[in-house]
């Protein structure tokens, strides 16, 4: 039987974005004890007057409760209620001690004059025209958020999509979700195609809708595309529209051909020796990839074309000034490269760690460097970038800083109309480098330049689409150094030995040494929960003591996988807890954050510099300006509470993630648990990521399984073909 109760809002327990869900205190008339509301909620704040139906029901460790299945909401009207709603952090630029002196003020009239007469606000002492300005504009888009809660609520959406979507269409929210609720899914980042879907469900779209099925090749694309690829056979693409969308294929060809109308989607149609290696006929792209890679392809090949700009060089000759000039003596195959970088335009300088790709770099650069050459050298992370620099004594940038993004101007300034003044381009850490960035990347590389690539290939490819220092290498159109020595220096650490022989497919080194300075270690754990409380003990006891290092800035737990018991997200829970439990305290949905908690950004922010895979600290929580502030490396970045979907707790992160970076200490669980991620290129990328530390928690047939799965996992794309000029 529905029991309807009125009552005010007296404080929020939980809030779930993701859902909506909420566990809310209620004053309600005639109870002396304020009662727990739980229910799904478009929107509601501290002080707001509610009209709840629902029943009673009791929690097995709450109590008693009552679930709500409706309700409607009204503005407070006692003086109490009002300073409650304001205060609450529902509007930007009034938290609690504002609000309390806004209401003695006005008191029972204090909405209302802030909904219509405003600017009596500045009678208040501390109030000037700019706070007057960030309220109002705070309350407007409060209210009309508010209307799209209540929309989006009553047709099955979460209350956290409306933020979303409000911060993409402002005041057109409502009239385009109407239209084409599918537009969500292709414009307004974090709203999937399925959340889209229930919601055109619900406003009466038909399942074979034209607007579906675009939305529904978009929606696979970028799924392709967040797995690596640069584009998909038209074959495989059909069949899993069909599959995911349970539509005829006819009606996703015919979506297939306004999509290329319109330019959204573009094809490549392959000659039968490609296709037969592609599984496909045709190639499907988004059309920033096909961009993307038909623009790599062109710029690459403009340069490697362009004559040499120092071709009268008598190579012998510089050789032997170099050697009179470096404080160390450079190996055959190194001296090989030196020739290369000199005579030949685009150079590509492979291998594993303690080969010496940096002494390599440094001697190149000391011959151009007598010549006067303008020199730019580049990673595509900030800590790659400055390892870089610590390493050959010039100042090096990450690829984003080197092409001077501009938010004004929305894209990169530096490009084929004003390119960067070099005469040689080097780039670290290439394989992690996407296609996308490549193609912004070589466009603004002056055809006369030098480009001398450096990286690791048998290291995980780029996070983003693409395989582009694979696909350089394998063309086979350019130069390529392998370097395989390992140098006496490095052959001390067991960790640059082992690396390579996890490289070359042989089993590590799991010896404990009696030795001082052992830096690589294995300690077995074959169950999944006993593997996760010795990683925290590792962190918070057993590392520090032992070695000195700082557990949150200097050790990094690496996982294989994001769920699991030993997957990133349940690390990062554990170790949370353990390393950083008390403070200012932020939750939101599902995730807390506090204040000192190590942060990572997980999508490229241009506007505030910070990129994918960014490390850093959370330094405040400010509730009343909804604002969070991160350090990162020394840089202090301000985050608003609705952009806080761009971080993730970081003391644990995934393999993935941990490109480019070096960290002092590394542990990885592996565990046949992680099965499908088993493979030797994920293993040997986390080992190479630590310096003075590796600690492999697991077990000894999940380590077997990992080294000798030596199947890199293939990925669309068609650069190679292109370089190779297939087609």
């Amino acid at each position: 039987m529905s029991v309807r109760l009125k009552g005010l809002v007296e404080r929020i327990t939980f809030a779930s974005e993701e859902n909506g869900y909420f566990v809310i205190k209620v004053q309600v008339p005639g109870r002396r004890d304020l009662v727990t509301a739980v229910g799904n909620f478009a929107s509601v704040s501290p002080g707001e007057t509610l009209v709840m139906e629902g029943a009673w029901g009791n929690h097995s460790r709450f109590g008693e409760q009552f679930r709500v299945e409706r309700y409607e909401t009204a503005a407070p009207s006692s003086v109490e209620g009002i300073k409650k709603y304001l205060g609450s952090g529902l509007i930007k630029g009034i938290g609690p001690k504002m609000a309390e002196r806004i209401v003695e003020k006005f008191a029972e009239r204090t909405l209302d004059i802030i909904d219509s007469d405003i600017g009596r606000l500045g009678e208040i002492d501390g109030i000037g025209k700019f706070r007057i300005t960030q309220i109002r504009k705070a309350w407007d888009e409060q209210k009309d958020i508010r209307e799209l809660m209540v929309f989006l609520r009553s047709n099955g959406a979460s209350a956290a999509l409306a933020v979303r979507i409000f911060k993409q269409y402002g005041r057109e929210s409502l009239k385009i979700v109407r239209e084409n609720p599918y537009r969500l899914a292709m414009e307004v980042h974090g709203v999937g195609f399925l959340t889209a879907d229930k919601l055109a469900v619900n406003l009466g779209f038909e399942h074979d809708s034209p607007f579906r099925a675009e939305a529904g090749i978009i929606h696979v694309l970028g799924e392709s595309s967040d797995e690596g690829h640069a584009c998909v056979p038209v074959e495989l693409l059909v069949e899993r529209c069909c599959t995911m969308l349970e539509i005829d294929s006819s009606i996703i060809e015919d979506a297939l051909r306004v999509l290329k109308a319109d330019t959204r989607i573009r094809e490549q149609a392959l000659s039968p020796s490609v296709a037969d290696q592609f599984g496909g006929s045709r190639a499907v792209y988004l059309r920033s990839l096909h961009t993307a890679e038909t623009g790599a392809a062109k710029y690459l090949e403009s340069i490697r074309r362009f004559p040499a700009l120092r071709s009268e060089i008598d190579t012998g000759k510089a050789l032997e000034w170099l050697r009179g000039r470096l404080p160390f003596t450079l190996a055959p195959l190194q001296e090989e490269a030196v020739k290369h970088a000199i005579s030949e335009k685009v150079v590509v300088i492979t291998g594993g760690p303690g080969t010496g790709k940096t002494t390599l770099v440094q001697a190149i650069l000391a011959i151009y460097a007598q010549m006067g050459a303008r020199i730019k050298l580049a990673a595509p992370t900030g800590r790659a970038a400055k390892r870089l620099s610590e390493a050959t004594g010039r100042q090096a940038a990450t690829i984003h800083r080197l092409l001077e993004f501009s938010p004004q101007a929305g894209g990169f300034l530096r490009n084929e109309q004003k390119q960067l003044a070099a005469d040689i381009v080097v780039v670290d850490e290439t394989s992690m480098m996407d296609v996308v960035i490549a193609h912004h990347l070589l466009k603004a590389v002056p055809a006369k330049a030098v480009l001398v690539l450096v990286g690791d290939a048998d290291q995980l490819p780029s996070v983003g689409p693409g395989n582009v220092l694979r696909d350089i290498i394998d063309s086979g159109k350019f130069p390529v150094i392998r370097l395989t020595e390992i140098f006496r220096q490095a052959s001390m650490s067991r960790i640059i030995t082992n690396a390579h022989q996890i490289r070359l497919g042989n089993f590590p080194d799991l010896r404990i040494s009696a030795e001082e300075g052992q830096d690589f270690y294995f300690i077995g754990r074959e169950d999944p929960v006993e593997a996760a409380e010795t990683i925290v003990k590792l962190c918070t006891q057993r590392i520090p003591r032992k070695f000195g290092l700082d557990p949150i800035d200097e050790v990094q737990v690496l996982s294989p996988m994001h769920r699991g018991v030993i997957g990133a997200q349940s690390l990062n829970t554990a170790l949370q807890e353990a390393l950083n439990p008390k403070g200012v305290t932020l939750d939101r949905g599902e995730r807390t954050f506090r204040v000192n908690d190590k942060v990572m950004q997980i999508k490229n922010n241009y506007d505030k510099e910070v990129y994918n895979g960014d490390i850093g600290r959370i330094r405040r929580i400010d509730r009343e300006n909804q604002e969070v502030r991160v350090d990162f490396d020394g840089r202090s970045v301000s985050y608003d509470f609705s952009e806080l979907d761009e971080l993730v707790l970081a003391y644990a992160i995934s393999i993935h993630k941990s490109q480019g970076s070096e960290y002092p200490a590394v542990i990885f669980p592996l565990l046949t648990q992680h099965f499908v991620m088993l493979q030797r290129n994920l293993l040997y990328t986390a080992v190479t990521r630590a310096k003075k530390l590796a600690v492999i928690v697991g077990s000894k047939k999940a380590l077997a399984i990992a080294i000798k799965n030596n199947k890199m996992q293939s990925r669309f794309t068609l650069l190679k073909e292109r370089l190779a000029g297939q087609i």
